[in-house]
């Protein structure tokens, strides 16, 4: 059976060689209209399962920051209020509470920084940017998620090299190593330059991030 690529005659028809669907972007796909994340960037090609699993994979990440970060801080104000009982009703002050809960909060911190850096939760000055054209805007955009991966493996590399040198000695009060302290620049400096990376590829693919909470 064939298929017939001819439009019917009559008034006011079209040739098929004449229909465009719109303008094309480099790459061949459907250039994003003005305005749109990724605009003036190249269309690559949508649905590449390597991109869209290391999607997921961040995605992923995110979520159990975030939820790590909640009962983290769960965990703190446990730990304040156990101190609090423990000083006042039983006029016994447990020495460790105070330390772990602040160990907690170095890593609480730390996550929930990786968490805003990949859902754009930090504060942030657009009203410039906004401005540029949209190719401009997209090479800025790059360049700044660019600096803050580089800041995320500057502060993963100074944090492991902290945190071996400081493995060795004990905190007086609390049965860990004094490297426990920079372990969390490790995990959120690598959390930071991943999503980081997700960024930029989802301005040259010419999609947004979704936030971790959708």
């Amino acid at each position: 059976m064939t298929v017939s690529r001819s439009i019917a005659a009559g008034p006011g028809a079209v040739p098929p060689e004449s229909v465009h669907p719109g303008p094309l972007a480099e790459g061949g796909g459907p250039a994003l209209p003005a305005g749109q994340p990724g605009a003036g960037a190249p269309a690559y090609r949508a649905g590449s399962p390597l991109l869209d699993g290391y999607t997921r994979l961040c995605a992923w990440l995110s979520r159990i920051s975030l939820v790590a970060a909640v009962l983290l801080l769960l965990a703190v104000v446990l730990c304040v209020q156990w101190q609090v009982v423990g000083r006042y009703v039983f006029n016994d002050t447990p020495t460790w509470a105070e330390a772990l809960a602040m160990l907690l909060v170095l890593y609480m911190t730390s996550l929930g920084v990786a968490v805003g850096v990949r859902d754009a939760g930090h504060i942030g000055l657009e009203s410039l940017v906004m401005l540029l054209p949209e190719k401009l805007r997209l090479k800025l955009e790059i360049l700044i998620h660019a600096l803050v991966g580089t800041f995320g493996f500057l502060m993963a590399k100074s944090g492991w090299l902290w945190a071996t040198m400081k493995w060795n000695e004990r905190k007086p009060m609390l049965p860990v190593p004094e490297g426990a302290d920079y372990v969390p620049l490790v995990i959120a400096g690598g959390l930071i330059v991943l999503f980081c990376a997700e960024h930029i590829i989802a301005l040259l693919r010419g999609i947004e991030v979704e936030p971790a909470w959708n």
